[in-house]
């Protein structure tokens, strides 16, 4: 899939919630060497922006109609790791990583993003998925 323009987005989910993820996008190219894709976003969802490497996914932006995901999706021992910084988070991340199915293959935490306040939790929780790349 093509990449999906800036005014396509916004018209989706909202100038707002564009800045936001760009945002978070520069921040995690300054951080990860990454692969990153568009796709077609399934049932639930338009569009999926998604960053892997070798084959693995790190996480991933979901849009829809005035709504803007990101989800990442913890194994087992990523899981542990995220209980020791409970702490460390929000209420609201917490309610949603509580709430978040787990699966045969991990926890898959889909948080809803409406403004900056969980930027810097999600930065503690990608970096148990993977440590930075670059420094």
């Amino acid at each position: 899939m093509e990449n999906i323009s800036r005014e396509e987005l916004e018209r989706l989910v909202g100038i707002n919630k564009v800045n936001i993820f760009y945002d978070i996008v520069d921040e995690i190219t300054s951080l990860y060497d990454t692969q990153q894709t568009w796709n077609n976003g399934g049932k639930k969802w338009t569009y999926e922006y998604k960053f892997s490497k070798r084959g693995k996914s790190l996480c991933a932006f979901y849009f829809r109609e005035n709504t803007l995901g990101f989800m990442i999706i913890f194994g087992k021992d990523e899981r542990n790791k995220a209980e020791e910084i409970r702490n460390e988070l929000s209420p609201h991340v917490i309610e949603t990583y509580d709430s978040a199915l787990t699966f045969h293959d991990g926890k898959w935490v889909m948080f809803n993003i409406t403004d900056y306040s969980i930027t810097e939790d999600l930065k503690k929780l990608l970096f148990i998925k993977r440590k930075p790349d670059k420094k």
